[in-house]
């Protein structure tokens, strides 16, 4: 297990779409080394969600735990560490809801995203089984953001005013 380094916007891994794992990859040695350094990097790094490509890896994969409790996006229900293989998105209702998002390849940097409030994703677990579940609010916002990175994109590519985006320091002190 090791923490790797999270490459930055401009990288031009991040902007590559990420290939599905194949059935006989997902309980590979490789695979879970992978999974074992990216939940280092994550907790290292101090985020709540992190994917393959951001470290490196091509992969459809990615991680989300969330310690859940009072934040500044409200009360949020917790989410032990889980691995998403191959996750697909599904929204539910195209009503959206905007948030200041941050993310480990984009730091010292905030921006508002309006995302859909309330999507489905499918998804396979470390043993190849499919499981989904259904997001609401912020939630779904941290699932949106996480799985647009197997795609290429990043928050700064969904935002619609590129005047809402501001160093931390600033959204702290003004934004807040």
């Amino acid at each position: 297990m090791a923490v790797r380094r999270v490459l930055n916007m401009g990288h031009p891994l991040l902007r590559q779409v990420a290939r599905p794992l194949k059935a006989t990859e997902i309980g590979s040695p490789e695979i879970a080394r992978l999974i074992d350094d990216m939940v280092d990097t994550l907790h290292d790094y101090g985020g709540i969600g992190l994917a393959a490509p951001q470290v490196g890896a091509g992969v459809r994969l990615a991680i989300i735990e969330i310690a859940g409790g009072p934040t500044r996006y409200g009360e949020l229900e917790p989410m032990p560490l889980t691995v998403f293989v191959n996750p697909q998105i599904e929204v539910l209702n195209a009503q959206t809801a905007g948030y200041w998002e941050g993310c480990l390849s984009v730091p010292g940097l905030r921006g508002f995203v309006e995302r859909p409030r309330h999507v489905r994703v499918e998804y396979l677990d470390l043993h190849g089984e499919a499981h989904a579940m259904e997001l609401q609010g912020f939630t779904a916002t941290v699932f949106q953001h996480e799985f647009d990175h197997l795609d290429g994109k990043l928050f700064v590519d969904r935002m619609n005013d590129m005047s809402q985006l501001s160093f931390e320091r600033e959204y702290e002190r003004f934004h807040l």
